[in-house]
């Protein structure tokens, strides 16, 4: 137990050293955008006096080292700082656009996650059939597909042709939850093309490896039932890389959001982040993506446990 949790420990450890050196990279690559950040939210007809005033109260007179500690010490307590274009708090502004980008990512993920997994197991099950062929060709269409391109394509056919769904992700405070699931769908179901590519692919891959294993060879030479050897023997040692794809992949429907979103206005987070780069909304989009990247670190971590949970060689390393 001692070893399991001194692993768990030293994966967290290493997860915020990772999200430090991030932190850094976010901080400083803003500051070493050209232009001067005053002048470009003042505009071009802005007089000296105004800009000095305005590096002042942005703080930008002061060194980049200090002010980038300030903001750390902020953004640990959820306090990112004002928006330059609307004044309001960025934590505010942030707030209620997570909050539906999560919204979506679990859509996308129930959906899914299922799917993909019995996918897999049903083609490694059916290797080498045409089934096998026609889901593999499938698949790497859909993985080689960019995602504004299936948006386009699902919003032509699914949305102009048929009308069966809107074309725009626009929310209302006052949706019930259903229309909430019927204006979301298209967003969702882009995102669940993507990623039950990969996981059902990696699925497959996983239990495939593990039907060569001697010990599913002599489950077959008792006549044990094909599904039984799935589902009994290989599947339970397989969880361990099948839960690392699972997580991955929670991870990119969070963080990889943001084309999605855009194509379909959808008011998330991606769309507030490309909303700020657009008016040079800098305390936003450093905030958007240190939230991407502790959200992928999270999941990554995640994934990592979840691993060393499952698999008795990582429990118990040599």
């Amino acid at each position: 137990m001692g070893d399991l949790a001194g692993l768990i420990a030293k994966r967290l450890g290493l997860g915020l050293v990772t999200l430090l050196v991030v932190s850094v990279l976010i901080f400083f690559a803003v500051e070493l955008l050209p232009g001067d950040i005053a002048q470009a939210v003042l505009g071009q007809g802005a007089t000296e006096e105004t800009v000095a005033a305005m590096r002042e109260q942005l703080g930008l007179d002061r060194p980049a080292p200090v002010r980038y500690f300030e903001w750390l010490a902020g953004a640990v307590t959820g306090d990112f700082g004002t928006s330059l274009v609307s004044g309001e708090r960025v934590s505010s502004a942030i707030g209620t656009r997570f909050i539906n980008t999560l919204f979506l990512a679990a859509y996308a993920a129930v959906i899914a996650v299922p799917i993909s997994i019995l996918l897999g197991i049903v083609v490694a099950l059916l290797r080498n059939s045409l089934f096998d062929r026609v889901a593999n060709v499938m698949t790497l269409t859909s993985i080689s597909s960019p995602e504004f391109f299936l948006g386009y394509i699902l919003i032509l056919y699914l949305a102009v042709k048929t009308g069966m769904f809107p074309a725009l992700a626009n929310l209302r405070a006052d949706m019930t939850f259903v229309e909430l699931l019927h204006r979301t769908f298209l967003p969702a179901l882009t995102l669940v093309l993507v990623v039950t590519a990969h996981m059902m692919r990696m699925t497959r891959a996983a239990i495939i490896n593990l039907l060569a294993s001697p010990y599913i060879e002599m489950a077959r030479l008792k006549g044990t039932p094909p599904w039984k050897v799935i589902v009994r023997h290989a599947l339970p040692n397989a969880w361990a890389p099948i839960i690392n794809v699972v997580a991955l992949n929670l991870a990119y429907l969070i963080t990889g959001v943001v084309l999605v979103e855009v194509v379909f206005v959808y008011p998330g987070i991606g769309q507030l982040l490309v909303d700020a780069v657009a008016k040079r909304d800098f305390p936003i989009v450093q905030a958007c993506c240190l939230i991407f990247a502790a959200t992928f670190i999270l999941l990554n971590l995640t994934a990592d446990v979840g691993a060393i949970l499952t698999n008795p060689r990582l429990r118990h390393p040599k």
